[in-house]
């Protein structure tokens, strides 16, 4: 298990940091993707391990994971982890969690005071964690770490966790301890912004809803100087996913959405040649993806 990492990486004009927080052995494998049998993951043991799957003990491989992207003279973070000393009773590998994660931000240059966008890909608690700190001198009250930046956060998603539930159903007592020490405090500050359909970020950087993981879950999409990539958050939690887009991890909230997503945004990056980029991966932490059958296959 290895707890800090740091990827530099340039696609067209955009520079893209990769910072590990924590990856290793998460879950087991079948409770992770319930639909995908044992045999999937024995066949395909040659690429799966040792990044993506433990086979001796059968666990699925993870890594929790930021993308910091400067494009277009500003800084952007791709989702912000669990966040340090959360309250998570339902969720054991996340409660009272205790990271270094600003100390990995900024050890890859980046303090919170330069980050001008927060982009939560959907509103789970290991993607919004680090959106809030305590306050200075407070006990319990909860503001923005990142002070200058705008939050994009998906409206439907919002509308879900939110204390009028619009959706209905599908909350934990955890997803309201998220939303009241992760959300909330972004729109007391102001610094929320709500966006549903497609949302241009800069003339490098779209975000579009994929709903099904939940109701707001969306892709962050990159094209740069003829480079391409997709930020897909948790439509993907593991390869497998990719073999067959209709396996679901046991976290997504509408399964059949869900799937119907995956397709497609498998099938516009194969077409359009982009890296996929999720928000979980080990090894490299990314998948150039082509057609195979009625499936897909991990080129590498």
């Amino acid at each position: 298990m290895t707890r800090e990492n740091t990827q530099r990486t340039v696609l067209g004009d955009v520079e893209i940091i990769r910072v590990v927080e924590w990856r290793g052995p998460f879950a087991p494998a079948r409770e992770l993707v319930p639909t995908a049998g044992a045999e999937t993951w024995k066949s395909n043991e040659d690429w799966l391990a040792p990044d993506h799957w433990d086979p001796e003990g059968d666990l699925a491989v993870m890594a929790l994971q930021t993308w910091v992207l400067r494009s277009a003279g500003r800084t952007i973070l791709v989702d912000t982890g669990v966040g340090n000393g959360r309250e998570r009773p339902d969720s054991p590998q996340f409660h009272h969690w205790q990271g270094d994660f600003l100390g990995l931000l900024e050890r890859a240059g980046v303090r919170p005071e330069d980050v001008d966008v927060v982009v939560n890909t959907h509103l789970h608690a290991d993607h919004v964690g680090w959106n809030t700190r305590p306050a200075a001198g407070s006990a319990g009250e909860w503001v923005p770490t990142f002070p200058h930046a705008q939050y994009l956060v998906p409206a439907a998603d919002d509308a879900h966790f939110g204390p009028d539930n619009a959706y209905g159903g599908g909350l934990s007592r955890d997803d309201r301890l998220v939303y009241e020490d992760s959300v909330a405090p972004l729109h007391r500050a102001g610094r929320a912004v709500l966006w549903d359909g497609v949302h241009r970020i800069d003339e490098h950087l779209t975000l579009e809803s994929a709903p099904g993981h939940t109701p707001g879950s969306a892709v962050l999409r990159l094209a740069s100087g003829g480079e391409r990539a997709v930020f897909v958050g948790d439509l993907l939690h593991s390869p497998v996913q990719i073999l067959d887009p209709a396996h679901n991890s046991c976290f997504c909230l509408d399964t059949a959405a869900a799937s119907v997503s995956r397709r497609r945004i498998l099938e516009r990056a194969v077409d359009e040649r982009e890296l996929v980029v999720p928000a979980h991966f080990g090894g490299s932490g990314t998948a150039e993806v082509r057609r195979e059958g009625s499936g897909f296959r991990v080129r590498r």
